[in-house]
């Protein structure tokens, strides 16, 4: 090909940021050992928006079990993230969310924040500005519902008997996503029961419904699917109350032993907070004694996702250990140095003991014979692995010491191998969750209901078997590297699911396609090269937030540069082979300019999500581990070490 399409950059006469590079490196380097737990692994916050402190708040008051610390602690947290708007964001800096809002003035109020207090007059304005708590979305008119400030028939259908459906029929819980599983099964309990919260304060929010306004079924838009679901919710609206008395009670059992074979210790159903939660409200709603130690240890699994410091205190939507330590002993392997290596080796001997070899989970339901070899996102979630965690994993353990950890990894990459999706993909937890008529029923509003593959999940998962390079994985391979490059888009960048947005999504591809051997000159990693420097920022970094997951918004923009995403991209145009681009240089003088005195770097916008338009997430580790990764890959290549691109991350 054409030198044009991959110049050549001459190398600067001098190394003016040689010596601060080795700073940044050795200050990030030594932040970031500080910050490792003594039994050798990282776990960093993980913050979502109002909805889950304020949901809190409302279960205590569900629950008439009020630790007036705590709600203190979260209501000021709900006041310090109000914005300028009046209500409450998806993300920092985000436009108001009406039913992020609606739950936080529910819970501020429950809390005892006055009505006519000027932060509260201020949401309750913006609120009704935007249609009042009508126009809610599908979990929160639940919320309302069982504190009796909407009417049950505001909410969709969803029957419980659900749980005796066969595994043939159009909808059945094998079918939604993990996430969606395990909070469907408890909440469908709740939705049979139809409980009242306790309430002990009374606390309504009938001023936040439009005066002559009342909610009305959701209903789902877009599709012939859509008609067809609406008239099977209206349908099942009137039988409902005459299904069999018998089989309500067999569903029921059903949905509790589902819950109970799950529970999952103090790490709770699911390990995330909306499945935990429901849990605790179905265990209630059964009239478990607040003594049984399956209800006690529900709440005590809660109670861990609590973040209370003084000043800020918020409820984390779960956590995060195993992500942030493989990520974490990713950074420590490239910054080098005994004492980066020896924390790394700690690091990556706690994978070890928590990878999944025993319980086979959910996914088996449609990969029945495929050993367990995963790993969770949390300290522990045995029924649900995922392979993002084991694909990041497994390339950790590999590159660290290839015979040393030969066992764990090769029963990863099987595992891996063996949840591939047909059209060559990976998705998150499952294999082959392309049920897309499902986003059509009106219970699934958030459009989240499902777990298909996705380019920044398959990336992983191309990455390790490419980085392993056996032969038993070449077919899987390929499949997976046709799959990535169909999903480049027309921009030459690619859709980043788990963190924000196309810049996640175009470093994870570039790194996986550099590892799998693609050639640096081809045009489609030319055009991700392209995007990429098209995207930095005049700043030198690169920033990208949450609106560029809705439609037709731009993609790689955002209103600041981060360090976490400035990281992605250089780590993905120096998979490209681009280490001498001006651009690279810029963005490392980026980050040498924003790193803080403490070694790390400050980064208030979110740069991850949970649902895209729906739930967005601020690891708080992101700071701390991709910024070091940058530098130090870059100091490596400039001292003509290539040993770091030979991996897939």
């Amino acid at each position: 090909m054409s030198d044009t399409l991959m110049p050549r950059y001459a190398a600067p006469d001098a190394e003016p940021q040689a010596v601060a590079l080795d700073a940044g490196v050795q200050g990030a380097t030594e932040a970031l050992l500080a910050l490792q737990r003594d039994d050798g692994h990282w776990c960093f916050e993980l913050e979502a928006d109002a909805t889950i402190p304020a949901e809190y708040i409302l279960l205590q008051h569900f629950l008439d079990e009020i630790d007036a610390d705590v709600e203190a602690g979260l209501a000021h947290y709900l006041r310090s993230i109000q914005g300028e708007h009046g209500g409450w964001p998806l993300f920092h800096g985000g436009d108001l969310d009406l039913s992020a809002s609606i739950k936080a003035y529910f819970a501020l109020k429950a809390a005892g924040d006055p009505p006519d207090a000027p932060h509260m007059a201020r949401a309750r304005a913006a609120i009704l500005a935007r249609g009042g708590a009508a126009n809610c979305n599908v979990f929160t008119r639940i919320q309302l519902a069982l504190f009796g400030e909407m009417p049950w028939r505001a909410v969709p259908v969803m029957p419980v008997e659900i749980m005796l459906l066969p595994r043939w029929f159009p909808f059945h819980l094998t079918k939604v996503s993990y996430w969606s599983r395990t909070v469907i099964v408890p909440l469908l309990v709740l939705l049979a029961l139809k409980p009242r919260a306790r309430n002990p304060r009374g606390i309504t929010i009938r001023e936040l419904f439009v005066a002559g306004t009342e909610a009305s079924p959701r209903r789902a838009k877009g599709s012939a699917w859509a008609t067809l679901f609406n008239g099977l919710d209206d349908l099942l609206r009137r039988v409902e109350p005459w299904f069999p008395r018998a089989l309500r009670r067999r569903a029921i059992d059903r949905a509790v032993a589902f819950v109970r074979e799950r529970l999952n210790g103090e790490d709770g159903l699911g390990a995330i907070y909306p499945a935990m939660a429901n849990t605790v409200m179905m265990l209630d709603s059964l009239h478990y004694p607040k003594d049984d130690p399956r209800l006690k240890t529900a709440k005590a699994a809660l109670r861990k996702l609590l973040v209370l410091t003084p000043g800020r205190s918020y409820c984390q939507p779960c956590v995060s250990p195993v992500w942030d330590t493989g990520l974490a002993c990713h950074a420590l392997m490239e910054a080098q140095g005994d004492a980066a290596i020896n924390a790394a080796r700690r690091g990556l001997d706690w994978l070890v003991e928590r990878q999944e070899l025993e319980v086979v989970g959910d996914w088996a339901a449609w990969r029945p014979g495929v050993r367990p070899g995963g790993w969770a996102f949390q300290y522990a979630n045995p029924h649900y692995p995922d392979l993002d965690d084991a694909a990041m994993a497994a390339m950790a353990l590999d590159r660290f010491d290839r015979a040393g950890y030969r066992v764990p990894v090769a029963r990863a990459a099987e595992w891996i191998a063996g949840m591939q999706c047909r059209n060559g993909g990976w998705a998150s937890f499952d294999a082959d969750n392309e049920y897309y008529y499902l986003n059509y029923i009106p219970f699934a509003d958030h459009g989240a209901l499902l777990d298909p593959p996705t380019a920044d999940v398959s990336a992983r998962c191309l990455g390790l078997l490419a980085q392993l390079g056996e032969a038993d994985w070449q077919a899987a391979r390929g499949r997976g590297l046709d799959y990535l490059l169909r999903e480049q888009e027309e921009d030459g960048s690619w859709y980043g699911r788990w963190g924000t947005n196309y810049i996640y999504g175009s470093w994870s591809a570039l790194c996986a396609l550099n590892v799998a051997g693609i050639d640096k000159r081809s045009p489609p990693v030319r055009r991700a090269v392209a995007w990429l420097i098209a995207k930095q920022r005049a700043d030198g970094g690169w920033g990208e937030d949450g609106i560029s997951y809705w439609p037709g918004a731009p993609h790689g923009e955002g209103a600041e540069s981060t360090a976490s995403q400035t990281a992605w991209a250089l780590l993905g145009l120096m998979a490209a082979g681009e280490v001498d681009h001006p651009a690279v240089e810029r963005g490392i003088g980026f980050l040498l300019r924003t790193q803080q005195p403490h070694g790390l770097w400050d980064e208030e916008p979110y740069t991850a999500v949970g649902f895209p338009c729906v739930f967005y997430l601020r690891y708080h580790g992101y700071r701390a581990y991709f910024p070091l990764w940058a530098l130090a890959r870059y100091r490596n290549l400039r001292r003509g070490d290539e040993q770091g691109t030979a991996y897939g991350m």
